[in-house]
């Protein structure tokens, strides 16, 4: 390791720009994504904004750590899907409930009465083709200007990184999974 200085000035100067909804994206194939996305919403709750989060993959009834905590602190999140495509037994199926879930997040999207709507994994349905790219970039160019959107997921399709205002790309150094350690309660879920 390296050994640095401390900064001793301020490295920036503050934007002259207007506050507006933001656009922000958590790709990548390091871990991390949903977590971050879920960080900002605890922030945006945390200074009584409202927030509505929408998993694509996850179906309605899932109880991971995040849907129990969030169900705690009064912070809705919607599982839209049928679980991750290799658990799928019917990919029509999928694509269908990806599209009636677009249009949920959509209507959030555009109602204008959350502060932050949150994508979890709708870069899944987005690349497998279950659901067209067109409407999603219409709402996110169109959305009411307060409405911060948080997307994640792997791959995000360029036409969303160009459109975005934040993007960061989780990058994978090294996974537990990998050295055959599995998936943990509290870690991954």
């Amino acid at each position: 390791m390296e050994i640095e200085s401390a900064p001793t000035e301020k490295g920036y100067s503050k934007p002259e720009g207007e506050r507006r909804g933001l656009v922000i994206v958590h790709t990548g194939d390091g871990k991390g994504k949903s977590t971050a996305a879920f960080g900002l919403a605890l922030r945006a709750h945390g200074r009584a904004k409202a927030v509505k989060i929408y998993q694509f993959m996850k179906v309605p009834s899932a109880r991971f750590g995040e849907h129990r905590m969030f169900e705690q602190l009064g912070i809705p999140i919607e599982g839209l899907g049928d679980g991750f495509s290799w658990k799928s037994k019917d990919h029509e199926h999928s694509a269908e409930l990806a599209r009636q879930g677009w249009e949920k997040a959509r209507a959030a999207i555009l109602s204008g009465a959350h502060f932050m709507v949150v994508l979890d994994e709708i870069t899944y349905p987005l690349i497998y083709g279950w659901l067209p790219l067109a409407p999603v970039l219409e709402t996110l160019r169109t959305r009411p200007k307060d409405v911060h959107v948080v997307l994640t997921g792997r791959r995000c399709p360029p036409e969303i990184i160009e459109l975005a205002d934040t993007v960061t790309e989780m990058t994978l150094v090294k996974h537990a999974f990998k050295a055959g350690v599995p998936a943990q309660r509290g870690i991954e879920d």
